[in-house]
Protein backbone atom coordinates (compact mmCIF):
# COMPACT_ATOMS: atom_id res chain seq x y z
CA UNK A 1 0.00 0.00 0.00
CA UNK A 2 2.57 2.85 0.72
CA UNK A 3 4.31 2.08 -2.53
CA UNK A 4 0.71 2.58 -4.44
CA UNK A 5 0.31 5.75 -2.36
CA UNK A 6 3.55 7.11 -3.29
CA UNK A 7 2.63 6.36 -6.81
CA UNK A 8 -1.04 8.13 -7.27
CA UNK A 9 -0.16 10.91 -5.57
CA UNK A 10 3.16 11.42 -7.54
CA UNK A 11 0.59 11.02 -10.71
CA UNK A 12 -2.16 12.86 -9.25
CA UNK A 13 0.05 15.41 -7.61
CA UNK A 14 -1.28 16.70 -3.97
CA UNK A 15 -2.69 19.56 -3.33
CA UNK A 16 -4.58 20.87 0.38
CA UNK A 17 -6.19 23.38 -1.70
CA UNK A 18 -9.47 22.66 -3.97
CA UNK A 19 -8.24 23.51 -7.77
CA UNK A 20 -9.65 22.66 -11.34
CA UNK A 21 -8.31 19.68 -13.12
CA UNK A 22 -7.16 20.01 -16.43
CA UNK A 23 -10.66 18.84 -17.43
CA UNK A 24 -12.29 21.66 -15.04
CA UNK A 25 -13.53 19.60 -12.60
CA UNK A 26 -13.21 21.04 -8.69
CA UNK A 27 -10.46 18.37 -7.13
CA UNK A 28 -8.43 18.26 -3.95
CA UNK A 29 -5.99 16.39 -2.17
CA UNK A 30 -5.13 13.56 -4.18
CA UNK A 31 -6.88 13.42 -7.22
CA UNK A 32 -9.88 13.38 -5.82
CA UNK A 33 -12.97 14.83 -8.10
CA UNK A 34 -15.67 17.07 -6.55
CA UNK A 35 -17.47 17.76 -9.36
CA UNK A 36 -21.05 17.34 -8.57
CA UNK A 37 -21.49 15.59 -12.33
CA UNK A 38 -18.42 13.66 -12.51
CA UNK A 39 -17.07 13.68 -8.78
CA UNK A 40 -17.38 11.00 -6.00
CA UNK A 41 -17.38 14.25 -3.44
CA UNK A 42 -17.10 13.28 0.06
CA UNK A 43 -18.63 10.44 2.35
CA UNK A 44 -20.14 11.00 4.99
CA UNK A 45 -17.17 9.63 7.47
CA UNK A 46 -14.96 11.78 5.01
CA UNK A 47 -16.80 14.52 6.54
CA UNK A 48 -16.95 13.51 10.47
CA UNK A 49 -13.29 13.17 10.28
CA UNK A 50 -12.59 16.77 8.33
CA UNK A 51 -15.86 17.73 11.18
CA UNK A 52 -13.74 16.01 13.93
CA UNK A 53 -10.55 17.70 13.08
CA UNK A 54 -11.84 21.17 13.32
CA UNK A 55 -13.30 20.95 16.26
CA UNK A 56 -9.90 19.64 17.77
CA UNK A 57 -8.29 22.60 16.27
CA UNK A 58 -10.67 24.87 17.47
CA UNK A 59 -10.30 23.74 20.57
CA UNK A 60 -6.64 23.82 20.92
CA UNK A 61 -6.86 27.64 19.48
CA UNK A 62 -9.13 28.33 22.43
CA UNK A 63 -7.10 26.74 25.41
CA UNK A 64 -4.56 29.25 24.70
CA UNK A 65 -7.36 31.50 26.81
CA UNK A 66 -6.51 30.94 30.95
CA UNK A 67 -10.03 30.85 31.72
CA UNK A 68 -11.41 28.59 28.39
CA UNK A 69 -10.95 25.57 30.28
CA UNK A 70 -13.10 26.58 33.29
CA UNK A 71 -15.74 26.93 31.47
CA UNK A 72 -18.66 24.27 31.64
CA UNK A 73 -19.15 22.41 28.68
CA UNK A 74 -21.67 24.24 26.39
CA UNK A 75 -20.43 27.55 26.95
CA UNK A 76 -16.84 25.79 25.62
CA UNK A 77 -18.91 24.56 22.25
CA UNK A 78 -20.59 28.15 22.11
CA UNK A 79 -16.96 29.15 21.44
CA UNK A 80 -15.88 26.35 19.38
CA UNK A 81 -18.84 27.23 17.11
CA UNK A 82 -18.10 30.93 16.64
CA UNK A 83 -14.30 30.30 16.10
CA UNK A 84 -15.38 27.51 13.94
CA UNK A 85 -17.50 29.62 11.99
CA UNK A 86 -15.24 32.86 12.19
CA UNK A 87 -11.82 31.59 12.02
CA UNK A 88 -9.29 32.76 14.80
CA UNK A 89 -8.06 36.46 13.65
CA UNK A 90 -11.98 37.45 13.04
CA UNK A 91 -12.40 35.71 16.59
CA UNK A 92 -10.21 37.65 18.69
CA UNK A 93 -11.51 40.97 17.40
CA UNK A 94 -14.39 39.96 19.95
CA UNK A 95 -11.89 42.07 22.42
CA UNK A 96 -14.90 43.08 24.86
CA UNK A 97 -16.40 39.73 24.78
CA UNK A 98 -13.56 37.68 25.65
CA UNK A 99 -12.92 40.07 28.18
CA UNK A 100 -16.26 39.55 29.92
CA UNK A 101 -15.68 36.16 29.31
CA UNK A 102 -12.50 35.89 30.71
CA UNK A 103 -14.88 37.97 34.15
CA UNK A 104 -17.53 35.63 33.88
CA UNK A 105 -19.84 38.00 33.15
CA UNK A 106 -21.76 36.20 30.90
CA UNK A 107 -24.49 38.56 30.23
CA UNK A 108 -22.32 41.21 28.87
CA UNK A 109 -20.59 38.93 26.75
CA UNK A 110 -22.83 37.30 25.20
CA UNK A 111 -24.65 41.29 24.78
CA UNK A 112 -21.64 42.18 23.41
CA UNK A 113 -21.51 39.72 20.59
CA UNK A 114 -25.00 40.34 19.52
CA UNK A 115 -23.67 44.24 18.67
CA UNK A 116 -21.42 42.75 16.39
CA UNK A 117 -21.19 42.35 12.40
CA UNK A 118 -21.52 39.00 12.89
CA UNK A 119 -24.47 39.48 14.77
CA UNK A 120 -26.31 41.17 11.67
CA UNK A 121 -24.82 38.54 8.83
CA UNK A 122 -25.75 35.32 10.84
CA UNK A 123 -28.48 36.00 13.06
CA UNK A 124 -30.21 33.44 13.85
CA UNK A 125 -26.50 31.46 14.46
CA UNK A 126 -25.25 34.51 16.26
CA UNK A 127 -28.57 34.80 18.87
CA UNK A 128 -28.29 30.71 19.56
CA UNK A 129 -24.61 31.14 20.45
CA UNK A 130 -25.25 34.36 22.36
CA UNK A 131 -27.67 32.88 24.31
CA UNK A 132 -25.74 29.22 25.16
CA UNK A 133 -23.12 32.12 26.51
CA UNK A 134 -25.24 33.65 28.58
CA UNK A 135 -27.21 30.84 30.44
CA UNK A 136 -24.91 27.80 29.54
CA UNK A 137 -27.82 25.73 28.44
CA UNK A 138 -28.53 24.78 24.43
CA UNK A 139 -31.83 26.28 22.73
CA UNK A 140 -34.13 24.80 22.95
Amino acid sequence: MKNLIEMLRRQEGVSKWAYEDHLGYITVGVGRCLDPEKGLGLSDDEINYLLRNDIERCYRELEVFSWFMDLDQIRQEALVSMLFQLGLPNFLEFKKSLKYLAEGKYSQAAAECLRSKWANQTPNRAKEISYMIETGQYVK
